[in-house]
């Protein structure tokens, strides 16, 4: 179509520019209905923007049809528009116009090249929709749920109102479908970089990368187009329970490759080796000998690991904790986040180990206890533990003296320390003997009464009758306590009673009337007899009750004389008995008739 000024003077037109004008004005056979075609808008007025195609009428549309997406009509007399025209009935003078459609129109027109051609288009997401989300592209498209990214997004709502690059994937305009996917080019993205990104690996390789996902044992961190991964042994010479604790999904972050399989594409990435291995001047900075302070770690069941510095760490073991042996775990004396400080015992270079010690710090309550706890002196304590041996009796702090079985009493008897004491019970002893550098503290609690054997002659003699309970019943006897730390021995020939089964007679605990016969205070051994007690009680004697008969034998009340005046009467029986003749027994009456002869 030629443009001609309309205002131009006739006489200025040449008769083939008037002619040209003229034949374009009549042609109407580029504006076609159901079809866009170019208008100029002539007027706006109200909500309404009057439109001419270059047709015997004009058009008018609603002027909401303007406005962009934030409500603002952008629109003023003067402009070209593209619209579409539905109908050109001029039976009301006027045009069916609409810039929607046309718009649409076009749309469908670029989506259709774009598929042609296998381009990318551009859109927004607008809504979440059955299966996927609904995209704005001109038109409306749908992008499935498995097409948004490389992994399941599980939160589609929030990329609402985000606008991404899509390619398309299905194309049906007759029945207006179009199906997109981002993953497709995000695919293509991931395998341009990969290729570039592999050309470049090498094992010592210092490459920046992002981190992807986070897991309980590191991190995967995309290189570009390829992902590698960071173990958590691998982030920090420290110690840290979580890779959270470094790192978050989206951080930049700078890795040198320690690994890289070209065939299945595997790569080992190192975060702490972009710093100096601390380790290196341990030695220098930690000697053997000196006093270091750092932090309580880690509290296992043999010790606490104390961080000296972030990846030193030194391992106090229970042992080197404190003086006292009696802690049976670390828990007791430290907690995790104490400071604390130790001496350093040894260094392993190798495997990267430190010994410390807290208990070098404090004076050794042994190096003193001679001092203390001469031999021979008395102590007293609680008992802190019983054994089949023997009891230990807490002194002080770190210190416990053991009391032997055979030093709790003078008795031979005892079968369990437990049938004496009790733990907590506050008890004294004797210091015996004392070991310092073995740490052991004997003690003994029968020492602090004479040993009753060193004076048992001078309080037991031949003949004696004395009373005591069974306190033992063996194959050949039984065994009767005669006062604490003193026993005898009844042999079964002694035994008033041993025939047939006489241990059913004689139970512990049964109180025996014994004499004495024999006494041997080196070897500790006393024998006794019931028989020959039975016998001095009951044959010829005046006294016939045991108890009486015991204490006239030098209790408390008797003297030599009674015991002999006892013995000598015995004889006298005995030997008128073996004097003088029986003879019949005479009748009561003649008895008391008989009269002494009178005397010259």
């Amino acid at each position: 179509m030629t443009t001609i000024d309309l205002d131009a003077n006739l006489a200025d037109l040449s008769s083939e520019d008037f002619k040209s004008y003229f034949d374009d004005y009549l042609d109407t056979s580029n504006i076609k209905e159901q079809s866009v075609v170019k208008g100029n808008v002539i007027a706006v007025e109200g909500d309404w923007v009057t439109v001419d195609v270059g047709y015997k009428a004009e058009g008018r549309i609603p002027l909401h049809q303007f406005k962009d997406e934030n409500g603002i009509a952008t629109i003023a007399v003067g402009d070209k528009v593209d619209v579409f025209l539905g109908n050109m009935s001029e039976e009301d003078g006027e045009l069916q116009l609409s810039k929607e459609k046309a718009d649409l129109m076009k749309a469908w027109d670029e989506v259709a090249k774009a598929v042609e051609a296998n381009e990318t288009v551009n859109g927004v997401v607008v809504a979440r929709v059955k299966g996927g989300l609904s995209v704005n592209i001109g038109v409306k498209a749908f992008l499935p749920g498995s097409q948004v990214d490389l992994r399941p997004v599980k939160n589609l709502d929030k990329l609402i109102g985000e606008a991404f690059d899509f390619r398309i994937i299905k194309f049906n305009k007759r029945r207006g479908n179009i199906v997109l996917s981002r993953r497709v080019l995000l695919e293509e993205e991931r395998e341009s970089k990969r290729m570039e990104t592999v050309g470049r690996l090498r094992v010592g390789a210092i490459m920046n990368g992002v981190i992807k996902n986070i897991t309980d044992y590191g991190a995967f961190v995309d290189l570009g187009g390829i992902d590698g991964l960071l173990h958590i042994t691998d982030m920090s010479y420290g110690r840290i329970n979580h890779p959270s604790e470094m790192f978050e999904v989206g951080q930049t972050i700078e890795v040198k490759v320690l690994k890289f399989d070209s065939d299945s594409q595997r790569v080992s990435l190192g975060y702490k080796q972009m710093r100096p291995d601390p380790w290196d001047e341990v030695d220098y900075k930690y000697p053997v000998g000196s006093i270091v302070r750092g932090k309580v770690v880690s509290i296992p069941d043999y010790g606490a690991f104390i961080e000296l510095e972030d990846g030193i760490e030194g391992l106090v073991h229970i042992s080197e904790m404190t003086w006292n042996k009696r802690v049976k775990h670390p828990s007791k004396l430290v907690a995790i986040a104490d400071v604390v400080e130790a001496q350093v015992l040894g260094i392993d270079m190798e495997n990267k180990r430190i010994s410390l010690g807290m208990r070098q710090l404090e004076e050794n309550p042994w190096d003193r206890i001679e001092d203390r706890y001469p031999v021979g002196i008395i102590v007293k304590g609680k008992v802190r533990n019983i054994t089949d041996f023997g009891i230990f009796v807490g002194i002080e702090d770190g210190i416990d003296g053991l009391v032997h079985i055979s030093d709790l009493s003078w008795g031979q008897r005892l079968r369990h320390p437990s049938d004496r004491f009790q733990k907590g019970d506050e008890v004294e002893a004797r210091v015996l003997n004392i070991d310092r550098y073995g740490e052991r503290f004997s003690l003994g609690i029968k020492q602090l009464t004479e040993d009753p054997w060193l004076s048992a002659q001078g309080r037991y003699f031949l003949g004696q009758v004395l009373e005591g309970p069974i306190v033992h019943v063996a194959d050949f006897g039984v065994f009767v306590e005669l006062e604490d730390g003193v026993e005898g021995l009844v042999h079964v020939s002694e035994l008033s009673n041993s025939d047939g089964d006489w241990q059913e007679t004689y139970k512990v605990g049964t109180k025996l009337a014994i004499s004495i016969l024999n006494i041997d205070s080196h070897d500790r051994k006393i024998s006794l007899s019931q028989a020959g007690a039975d016998e001095q009680v009951t044959e010829g004697t005046e006294v016939r009750d045991v108890k009486d008969f015991i204490a006239k034998q030098g209790q408390p009340g008797a003297s030599l004389g009674d015991l002999m005046g006892h013995l000598d009467l015995k004889m006298q029986d005995e030997n008128t008995e073996a004097a003088e003749p029986a003879a019949p027994a005479a009748a009561p009456e003649a008895a008391e008739s008989v009269e002494p002869p009178a005397a010259d």
